[in-house]
């Protein structure tokens, strides 16, 4: 059955090659882009595709885009834009942490707080939280980040057995380290700031981390499958072998010593 979906973070990655195959598959498509320019790009990738979106702008730092997002009543709303910031917690900048908070965290909460009611109306609807692997275990000098996606977690959770009672199912999805090039972009992006000679902490070199990324269309294909289906797990996490990675970390918590 075709369904209504509302995807930010539409313009690269996992949001766009979801948007596209979504769109190819039936379903009306409002996917949101960041700028006017990414609106445009992402329009012409749809037409080279021979689908049909509804492309919006969508900067999650902007009351008005938020409000006209959250006009729209969508069956399912899809919180998929985020920032990476690089750092360590003693070094990286309080602009950037509350900036990674206000595009990850409170913008989309934002955006839920506008459509949510329209679900709970209708007693139907769902809501998927982009969150990370970064929400379940932690990435050294990328805590920021996994801050954010751990809030994500807490959110979604509570939503989760918030709603339920109304009709609205809360999910989410847990990508681990994919070549979408964000995780490219989170590594150099503290390179206007740090200053190696006054650092507190010492950056490490990211290269070896970010060598042998895996296909970003595992991720897309099971976003795909689970973002209309009627029935699915709470969380989605890929690749597969990441999952035994974050349940060892989380065991690892309650074992190791400070």
């Amino acid at each position: 059955m075709s369904q209504k979906i509302l995807i930010t973070g539409a313009s690269s990655g996992f949001g766009r090659g979801t948007a596209l195959e979504l769109a190819r598959q039936g379903h009306t498509i409002i996917a949101a882009a960041e700028t006017w320019p990414q609106v445009r790009s992402l329009r012409a990738d749809a037409e080279a595709a021979d689908v049909e979106l509804r492309v919006i702008k969508l900067n999650l730092l902007d009351d008005l885009d938020i409000a006209y997002a959250g006009s729209f009543d969508p069956d399912v709303l899809v919180l998929n834009a985020g920032v990476m910031e690089g750092g360590s917690m003693v070094d990286i900048p309080m602009q950037r942490v509350r900036e990674s908070f206000d595009v990850n965290v409170f913008g989309h909460l934002q955006l839920v707080q506008a459509i949510a009611p329209k679900m709970i109306a209708r007693g139907s609807g769902k809501i998927v939280w982009t969150s990370s692997m970064g929400g379940i275990l932690v990435v050294p000098f990328l805590g920021a980040y996994c801050a954010t996606k751990h809030a994500i977690e807490a959110i979604a959770g509570s939503m989760k057995a918030e709603l339920a009672p109304h009709g609205v199912k809360v999910a989410t999805i847990n990508p681990g380290v994919f070549g979408t090039g964000f995780n490219d972009t989170g590594a150099e992006s503290y390179v206007q700031w740090y200053d190696p000679d006054t650092a507190v902490v010492p950056m490490p070199d990211f290269a070896a981390s970010l060598a042998d990324q895996a296909d970003p269309q595992e991720m897309i294909d099971a976003m795909v499958e689970v973002i209309p289906a009627a029935e699915h797990p709470y969380r989605t996490m890929r690749p597969l072998e990441t999952i035994a990675a974050a349940k060892q970390w989380q065991e690892t918590e309650w074992t190791q010593n400070a």
